[in-house]
């Protein structure tokens, strides 16, 4: 189904502030969630053996990432404003395994729980692995 308010609200500046952060999620947020997805699922599963330096690294980038999205998400519901857009859609499929990360954020821990709880993204959820580990230590 075709949702043209995914893309804003309507305004000029809200369809620029979906692109923003359409492009942060795109340059930011996936490579560095991207890398540890690569190595806690994929290597494992090609017969790898996961790099924890890659993991601790793109954890590092990704906490201080989430940061600013606290700092957004305190000015306004969603990313791009107070509306559900395509930019914050765009991060849930990652976003659930990295809860751990945002427990002690609670503007993006929020939004988190926001975005599971759509019906089309309990759906995605459905066809995604549980869980992987991001260290070691959690292994324990």
């Amino acid at each position: 189904m075709h949702k043209p308010e995914l893309l804003g609200g309507g305004s000029l500046e809200q369809f620029a502030m979906v692109d923003v952060w359409l492009e942060v999620e795109a340059h930011q947020h996936h490579p560095a969630a991207g890398a540890i997805v690569m190595q806690c699922l994929i290597t494992p599963l090609i017969g790898g053996e996961r790099d924890q330096a890659v993991i601790d690294e793109n954890a590092d980038k990704l906490r201080a990432m989430f940061e600013i999205y606290e700092a957004r998400l305190s000015r306004s519901k969603y990313l791009a404003g107070d509306f559900v857009s395509a930019a914050d859609l765009s991060h849930f499929p990652l976003m659930r395994y990295y809860a751990t990360m945002v427990e002690a954020l609670p503007h993006v821990r929020a939004w988190c729980e926001d975005l599971a709880a759509r019906p089309a993204a309990r759906k995605v959820a459905e066809l995604m692995p549980l869980d992987f580990w991001l260290s070691k230590k959690d292994e324990q």
